[in-house]
Formats: structure tokens, sequence, C-alpha cells
């Protein structure tokens, strides 16, 4: 793991790192959860929109939901884009649900089990509430399936809190100000849900884990695969902290890097919090002013505000100097942390998004504003911190009311937030993490009981473990690469069928089903342009002697240049006809008939020239390994008396 120099010198398991995983995969169904409307690809293209706003409602217990009070504050227009071969009204919350998917169900029963779950006599939906525009619903429709699970993970065991069944989420498409723009395509998609407890221990676990997940999920084969079809969200905690959820992971090699750098920057906030109660700044007691300076400043700031409704916010942060310059990351300042949220939640959408009196690098005041606000704002230069933000006056308001509720949290230690990954691999503010108020039961549809007999059936028809798939492969001689790429590969069923004929040696199916497939891969741009049944096909033909196993590339190259599947077709083409040793014999010979006497080359050179040429010729006709064989037994190699090269020549 490549890790940032200063951050090379910080080991996360010495300030309590703990680290949990949530896997989200969409799930190979034929329809959606809720409704009859099919599963079909991601796109761009819509026929209608529609606008929604959304509006908190109070929990069964009669309160907000953190979250969703954060989501009002930003105002946000949400502007849905409908494809209707894709989305009905149920998606749109004009329709209530219909009966749960059943196969989806099923899919997440059969996972669970794999996770040594118990699983649940009854399936109750509960909603989740969502005011950040993801569900035009305002809650997402989830059900629990298993509980109190396990995976083996080297000499101990990974906890599995729960495994759910739940309806995907929009697109979001753009993000601008105050209005999102979702696309609806991925809208209730079946998900499942795998949530483990905080029983990963070092960054690089992270990863592990994440695979072991992976490959457990896809050994179903009843998982979507694809960028945009997974996600994990990771949980990271530290000693004296809180739990900090970074959301949307895409890619598991990712994590590793994201939750070190988490871990660090939850280390410097709970000093930074050591600093503030040294100043004896508390939540309580930090005290900041606020003052409007419309007008009053001369740089761009002034530029920026133009406009009848437009003002310009400061903010006396008293007893803070230098606390918002504090580093929290390789490139990120609390200030930063700061920005992060007045952006998401004051919708604030320039650069820089806000400034202050130790500012760098486009964030800093002008000297002559910073004189302004020391006399507007009664700044003492050596204890005082200010900052100045601009745009609307409500979001200039909300801006500055961020700002203040941010400082008095750093008091506190770590805010319980849910982050989104930034390309440095730190984290941005996304939202207040979710508590328990936004969950509570759906009316629309009854529980539904889970069959005894159904679990038993599904239980008896579990798919290989990939661990134990592994072993296998291995005792057949894959290597570790191909071992690993094929237990995650979609063409396994197809390996099974090629190695159970006695012709079809393990290795070289797993080399053409991998890594060929790889190369043909990256020359078609279509990695499904084979199915399962041409692949057989060529297979067949290798069996019967058609071409030797070097012809598999060429045989692929060809068909993805040609966008043809037609193999005899193809080794007519390639002059694919098998010879014996007897012709090879012959085009030897009229090689070594054809050129000079090498004066400086060695026996072992001479063997590699001679089996190049060869393979030119007669690549796909016969075995690397004949041709090397007849190499040895037919060329005789001399070395003259008091020189270091050799000559060959055809024995008799």
């Amino acid at each position: 793991m490549n890790i940032h120099p200063l951050l090379q010198g910080f080991d996360p398991t010495t300030v309590g790192f703990r680290c949990g995983l949530e896997v989200h995969q969409q799930l190979l169904t034929d329809e959606k959860l809720f409704c009859h409307c099919p599963v079909m690809p991601y796109t761009n293209d819509y026929d209608t929109e529609v606008l929604r706003h959304m509006r908190p409602t109070l929990s069964e217990l009669g309160e907000y939901d953190g979250t969703a009070l954060m989501e009002f504050k930003t105002r946000k227009k949400i502007l849905y884009r409908i494809k209707k071969e894709s989305v009905c009204t149920y998606e749109m919350d004009d329709n209530p649900p219909f009966r749960i998917n059943q196969q989806a169900v099923d899919i997440a029963i059969e996972i669970a089990l794999l996770m040594n779950c118990s699983i649940i006599d009854e399936l109750h939906i509960i909603r989740k509430q969502y005011l950040d525009g993801s569900i035009p619903a305002g809650f997402q429709r989830s059900a629990l399936v298993g509980l109190n699970g396990w995976i083996p993970f080297g000499d101990r065991k990974i906890r599995i809190r729960q495994v759910a069944v739940e309806e995907d989420s929009c697109r979001e498409y753009s993000d601008s100000g105050h209005v999102r723009i979702c696309m609806t395509d991925r809208l209730s998609i079946p998900l499942v849900e795998v949530v483990t407890e905080p029983d990963i221990l070092t960054p690089e676990e992270s990863f592990e884990v994440g695979s072991l997940i992976s490959k457990i999920l896809r050994s179903t084969k009843k998982v979507r695969r694809g960028l945009g079809r997974v996600r994990q969200d990771v949980n990271v905690s530290i000693e004296g902290g809180t739990r900090v959820e970074i959301k949307g992971v895409p890619r598991l090699k990712l994590m590793p890097r994201l939750v070190h750098y988490e871990a660090y920057r939850q280390h410097r906030l709970l000093g930074l919090k050591e600093l503030m109660l040294g100043r004896g700044l508390t939540e309580t007691s930090l005290k900041s002013e606020r003052y409007d300076m419309t007008g009053k400043l001369c740089d761009v700031i002034r530029e920026d505000a133009d406009g009848d409704n437009s003002r310009v916010g400061a903010i006396a942060l008293r007893g803070m100097k230098g606390l918002l310059s504090s580093p929290i990351g390789p490139e990120r300042t609390f200030a930063d942390d700061i920005a992060g949220r007045i952006k998401v939640i004051a919708c604030l959408n320039h650069f820089p998004l806000m400034k202050y009196s130790e500012g760098q690098n486009g964030d800093g005041l002008s000297d002559d504003d910073l004189n302004v606000l020391i006399e507007e704002c009664k700044i003492d230069p050596e204890k005082d911190c200010v900052a100045v933000v601009w745009g609307e006056q409500e979001d200039v308001e909300t801006a500055l009311n961020e700002i203040d509720i941010r400082c008095r949290e750093a008091a506190e230690g770590i805010p319980s937030e849910t982050r989104q990954a930034l390309p440095s691999s730190e984290t941005g503010f996304e939202r207040i993490l979710p508590g328990p108020n936004r969950m509570y039961p759906d009316t629309d549809l009854p529980y539904t009981t889970i069959d005894e007999d159904d679990v038993s059936l599904i239980l008896k028809n579990l798919p290989e473990l990939p661990w134990d798939k592994e072993r296998r492969y291995k005792r057949l001689g894959l290597s570790e690469h191909l071992t690993r790429m094929l237990v995650l590969s979609e063409r396994s069923d197809l390996y099974e069928r090629l190695v159970e004929s006695e012709n079809c040696p393990a290795v070289l199916a797993a080399h053409v089903l991998i890594d060929l497939l790889k190369h043909f891969t990256r020359i078609s741009g279509d990695m499904n342009a084979l199915t399962d049944q041409e692949l057989e096909v060529l297979f067949s033909y290798h069996q019967s002697g058609s071409f030797s196993k070097e012809g598999f590339r060429l045989l692929l190259e060809a068909a993805a240049q040609n966008k043809e599947t037609d193999w005899e077709l193809l080794m007519g083409q390639l002059n694919f006809q098998a010879i014996g040793k007897e012709e090879a014999l012959i085009v030897l010979q009229e090689i070594i008939a054809s050129v000079e006497q090498p004066d400086n080359l060695s026996e072992t050179a001479i063997k590699r020239y001679l089996m190049g040429r060869l393979m030119e010729k007669l690549r796909g006709r016969i075995g690397g390994a004949e041709l090397l064989a007849i190499i040895e037994t037919n060329v005789i190699f001399q070395c003259e008396e008091g020189k270091e090269f050799v000559t060959m020549s055809l024995s008799s």
C-alpha cells in the first residue's frame, strides 16, 4: 500500500483501529424488488422528468432523524429522469408496492446460509428514511433475512451481523447548487446487504475481508457484476472516537488507503479536541459572532457576491487562532473539513467555499480585507480567527451556522458522519450519520413467513464454498494467479465441464479462459462476445487434434479482429492443418538450408532461433514441445577447437 510520507510513521493499530464493512450487491433477478418492471442496462436516455422536494417526517417515537433534518436544510430540488421501459408508478411513490420478489429473497437466503447465518422465521419490511433524493419515496424498503453469521478469516472468524434484501437507489447524474439530477434506471433493483461486525483490525484486512465476501457472493452466480452493481460502505473508528462511515467505495483495492487516511484524520481530530480543551474551549463555552460584510470587502469575494440577494457574511471564532489550519490529512486541514460541510448543506458551489484569516493557496484573505475584518469584527489577531462566506442570503446564513456547529463539535471530538471518498484517498463530508429514528415498519405490506422446507432445499443445493474450490484448483496444478481469477470468473462452470474431458488439461483450460480471454477482450472490447457454447466448440477442435495448444491465441485474436466465430473458417484462413513430425522436419531442413551459419552464437541461442522460426511457420499446427524435441533429436551442434561458437547441421 502506497502511503503519503506524512502518514508513513502512523500505525492505525496503535490508536485502537476498528473497521467493519457493509457490502451491497445487486441480485441477478428478472424483475425489480417490489414491482414487475424489468432490470435493464443503465442509460442516460430518458422520456420525462419529475421534480420533487423532500421533507422529514416523524419517527414512530415522534422524533426527527438528524440526517433528515440536515438534508431538509439543503433546500434541494430533486429532478428524476425516467425511462418508461424500466420505471413504473411504484418507483415514483404513486402506487403501493407489489409483494416482494421471491426470487430475490431466495438468493438472499442462499447468501445468508453461505455465511452461516440464522435465517429468520418471518420477513418484515421496514422503511429507511432517505431525504437526499436518492429514492423518490423518501425511504428505502428493506427486510432482514439472516442474523449472527460468520465467515472464516485466517485463524479467526469475521462475524456477520446481518444479511438483508433491499431495493437499490437512483444513480446521481449531477449535483450543483440546489438542484440534484437523478437517473432512475437503477432504482428498485434488488440488492443484498451484508454487514460485518467491526472485526477488521488493520487497513489491509479491509481489502482481504471485502474480497472474501465478494467471492462468496459471486460463488452463487446469482449477483450482478460490474461498476455500479456493487458498492461497499466502510465503517471506521479509533479509541476515543465514534463510528464514521465511508460511503459507496466502488473498488475493493481503494479500501486500505481510505481507511488508513480516515484513521489518521480521526486521530488528528482527537488531537484538535485536546488543543481546544487546553484553551478552555468547549461546545458550550466557544464564542462566535456573525457579521454582515456585504460591500465592505474589496477582493474577489465582492465580485462573486454581486446580485440583489447576495450577501457576504463573516463569523468571528474567539480563541480559535491557528486551529482551522491544523492539518488532518496529507492535503487537508480542519478548514477543508468545514468547507466540505458547508458545500453539502449550504449548497455553495464557488471556489474557494470560504476564506479565513490563516488560509493559504486561494482560501486566505487579502491584507486589506483582513484589516477591515479585524476592525469590524473586533478580532484579536493573537487569539481569534475569522472566516468569510458569500452567496445567496439564505445559503450564507446556513453556511455561517454550519461553521459554528462544526467548530463546537470539534471540542467534543469526532462527529458521527457519512463521508465520501476523494481522489486523494482522503474523505469529505457527505451527511450526518443516520440514527435509529430513520427506520420504522412498513405499513403497505404484510409479513411473509419463510418456509422451512424452502430453506432446507436451498441449503441442500448450496454452491461450493470459494475456499474449498481454491484448494481443489490448486490440487489440479493451477497457479495462485489462475486459481484466484478462476474462482471469481463467470466461466468457472465452463471450466468444470472442460476438465471433465480427459483430453483437456486443467492448466491449459484455465490459461485459455483467464489469460487468453482477457487478451481477447483487449482486442474486441467485449468480454462476453464469446458464448460458453462457442468456446466449448473451440476446445473440441483442439481435443480432436485440429490445432495445437499454441493455436488458441491465434484463433482468439482472429475471432476478435474479424468478429467471427466460425472456427473452421478461421482455421482455414490461418492454415491450421495439423502436421506430423516428418513434415515439421522438412520445414526445419529448409530453415537450416536458407540461413548462413552463425559465427558468434551459443548452442542455446541457436536452438532459440530455430524454435522461433519454426513457431513462426507452424504455430497452431504442431505443439511447441514437439518442435523442441525435433530440434534436439535431429540437429547436431559442433564447436571448433579454439572457438566459443558452434555450428549446426542435420543428423543423417
